[in-house]
């Protein structure tokens, strides 16, 4: 008999408003917050595993102060924090199911995406999409390039060094013309765990880890995000 997968959805809304220019996407957070199954510091919002870097890697960008709880407080203090900066969330997908119930994305399967282009006309000054994530297999890019394709939209090489820097021209229809807007990606080296090994492959890291053997995974994450969330900030 076989076993009835686990079906995965994603249990927060998109985080979007009006004033959002940037927009954070990934994928899914840690099934333990599709069944509320939350441990103590566990932030219930959008990347607030206890395991996740990218609210650490903001609090040290930013000097937040964050609370890293279950309370709303820190969830609240999270959501001020993206409406003052006018950064938005929006993982793309909406769920999957999986055979073995764990956080990787290569372990997602009959995946179902969200609307991300729609999401974008929808809000029109969005220009900029802060990816968690390369392109690999499942991976917030790899999923985000098939829906351009399925849209026969191209993305545009900007930069090829890490994080990889992409564009592409998104159509809006305005009255009887039909007008376009250019939106850039970055693909930034995911805020997990998992994503560890592949920073200490990076010879950037191993450059500057030689320079300082206190140098960690956090701290290149701090490095690269910096530029990119505090942009017009």
């Amino acid at each position: 008999m076989s076993i009835k997968p686990f079906l995965h959805t994603h249990p927060y809304e998109p985080f979007l408003f009006h004033e959002a220019t940037k927009l954070i996407v990934g994928t899914l957070p840690p099934p333990r917050f599709t069944t509320g199954e939350l441990k103590p510091d566990d932030v219930d919002f959008c990347y607030g595993s206890r395991n996740g870097m990218l609210w650490p890697i903001l609090d040290r960008i930013f000097e937040l102060d964050l609370k890293f709880e279950t309370t709303n407080e820190a969830a609240e203090q999270r959501k001020h924090f993206l409406l003052a900066n006018k950064i938005g969330v929006c993982d793309i997908v909406a769920s999957a199911e999986r055979q073995k119930i764990d956080a990787s994305d290569l372990g997602m399967e009959n995946v179902k995406l969200r609307d991300m282009l729609g999401y974008l006309r929808d809000f029109p000054n969005i220009d900029t999409l802060l990816f968690m994530g390369g392109n690999s297999k499942n991976g917030p890019e790899y999923f985000f390039r098939k829906l351009l394709k399925e849209a026969k939209l191209v993305l545009e090489v900007v930069s090829n060094e890490v994080p990889r820097i992409h564009r592409f021209s998104l159509p809006i229809s305005s009255g009887t013309t039909e007008k376009s807007r250019w939106v850039k990606t970055v693909s930034l080296t995911a805020p997990s765990g998992a994503a560890n090994r592949a920073v200490g492959s990076l010879q950037r890291y191993k450059d500057m880890k030689d320079k300082n053997p206190k140098f960690n995974t956090m701290d290149f994450r701090v490095i690269q995000y910096r530029p990119f969330f505090e942009e017009s900030v």
